[in-house]
């Protein structure tokens, strides 16, 4: 059976029956992962056990794990870090820090059945960033951004777990939360050429990619990246990413319409798959019939990337514990 264009997060700490029965007929590509879905590491491994027997298949189960505010595993039973800007700053070799960090993150996701995260952030640090997303980001100029996400990918993938590059084309500019507004940016297409989408099309190898909720009003005056066909283009054409693209959750006010219209707009303007977040059973049985069967070049691009998975490669944690204390001083 052909999956279902959509991503969808289960209700709670296990699945009822009725999302049991509801993925097992849906098919969705895969799940993601909040903080209303995690206790202990047993329970972690219960349920991404239960949502890969459900669909009957090694699903890719995502999570947002980035660190600092935006993780949704914390202490006691897992590593709380730094937000990413403060480490970039405060370690002594912040790349060396920047890999260790996130190798330690995918252990952990590994550990408990998950094999996507949605990291690195290749959004630039701007004198207008909303504070909701400033200390998630990496840096204000193109060259360190470019190296930390690639050091974060890296790591990921040695800990066998996917990165997914966010937000595309660029999140940077915009001085409204995307949670809660549409943020609209006016900046001339040579300028986010040279400066906002740069880091997306130098890691643009990265197998899987997140949609930013953001009018860009020199390409698309009237939708944001995520409905917008011309977005899209640009993206696929002059960024030049071909991996999965998915869309950033559905469920944010960023967006218009109903639940549905918004998965049917996605689709239409060129993203593969819906990511749909909050666990609501009436949205996620309209998102799935407006989202449809994933597209044969859609497959395509998730096969390519789901084929990166991999054994992580052995390392000594509490080596890396130690060494990253001392990069932070």
């Amino acid at each position: 059976m052909t999956p279902t264009a959509a991503i969808f997060g289960p209700e709670a700490l296990a699945l009822t029956g009725w999302e049991r029965g509801f993925f097992r007929d849906v098919q969705p590509l895969g799940f993601i992962l909040f903080g209303r879905n995690i206790d202990t590491p047993d329970q972690l491994r219960r349920l991404t056990d239960a949502l890969r027997e459900t669909v009957g298949r090694d699903a890719p189960i995502l999570i947002d794990q980035e660190g600092g505010r935006v993780q949704r595993m914390r202490s006691p039973h897992w590593r709380d870090h730094l937000p990413a800007l403060d480490q970039m700053t405060r370690a002594s070799d912040p790349l060396r820090a920047q890999w260790i960090r996130n190798r330690l993150i995918a252990a952990e996701l590994h550990d408990v059945g998950i094999d996507v995260n949605c990291a690195p952030l290749a959004d630039l640090v701007e004198d207008a960033t909303h504070p909701v997303l400033r200390n998630r980001l990496y840096g204000a100029d193109v060259d360190t951004v470019v190296a930390a996400a690639r050091v974060c990918a890296d790591a990921h993938l040695a800990g066998g777990v996917l990165p997914v590059l966010k937000h595309i084309p660029g999140y940077g500019r915009a001085a409204v939360d995307s949670h809660k507004d549409l943020p609209t940016v006016a900046a001339q297409q040579a300028a986010l050429k040279a400066r906002d989408f740069a880091p997306f099309q130098a890691l643009n190898d990265i197998a899987m990619g997140m949609t930013a909720h953001i009018v860009f009003s020199a390409i698309d005056s009237d939708a944001p990246a995520t409905t917008s066909p011309r977005m899209m283009q640009v993206i696929r054409e002059d960024i030049g990413f071909d991996g999965l693209i998915m869309t950033d959750d559905l469920s944010m006010d960023a967006l218009s319409g109903t639940a549905a219209e918004r998965a049917t707009a996605s689709i239409a303007a060129g993203c593969d798959v819906i990511l749909h977040c909050n666990g609501e059973q009436k949205e996620m049985t309209a998102v799935a019939d407006a989202a449809g069967a994933m597209t044969a070049q859609a497959q395509t691009r998730a096969i390519r990337a789901l084929a990166q998975r991999r054994a992580p490669e052995n390392i000594d944690i509490p080596s890396l514990e130690a060494e990253l204390t001392a990069l932070l001083g």
